[in-house]
């Protein structure tokens, strides 16, 4: 039986474990055991520049914490080593991060599951996710289509007032 301090001390873990993901806006579960320390070291600097927050966690005490949350959904892959990625702000930055990772590095680097406000995903889903455009990127599409339009309706409009012009003449 561990002693209180240390029981004291797993129940704070876990407390910060469940405000972690009460607070997030997404996450995803990563089995990391196969990267190298480089490409560690890489990872942690872009899930870093992307905002996202990456921990290695306790499996029990990520399970605790998901029992809290709503999160059951996730114990199924809670085992092996679990690193933990979490963004309070972009929904897509960890699924992001975590998909380009999963490409890069075909063995060793495993996403296990996610989820986004609330829902639970499976890997599949996670990597989709990762592979959407930014969302920087997608006002820069639909803008490019709208100019697009408007462009194409004034042309038109100036053709039909040509055209008219020239009827009236």
């Amino acid at each position: 039986m561990p002693s209180a301090q240390i029981l004291q001390q797993k129940q704070q873990q876990v407390a910060d474990l469940i405000e972690k993901l009460k607070g997030a806006a997404a996450g995803v579960l990563i089995d990391y055991k196969g990267i190298s320390v480089a490409e560690d070291t890489q990872l942690r600097r872009d899930f870093r520049a992307a905002g996202v927050e990456y921990t290695v966690v306790k499996n029990t005490m990520l399970r605790f914490a998901t029992k809290e949350t709503g999160l059951e959904g996730l114990d199924s892959v809670l085992e092996g080593t679990t690193a933990l990625a979490i963004s309070k702000d972009d929904a897509v930055a960890p699924a992001k991060v975590a998909a380009k990772y999963a490409d890069k590095i075909k063995d060793g680097f495993n996403i296990k599951a996610g989820f986004m406000d609330g829902e639970v995903m499976d890997a599949e889903k996670v990597i989709a996710v990762g592979k959407l455009p930014s969302k920087d990127q997608l006002i820069g599409q639909l803008l490019s289509v709208l100019t697009g339009n408007l462009r194409g309706m004034a042309v038109a409009l100036n053709a039909i007032a040509e055209k008219k012009e020239q009827e009236s003449a």
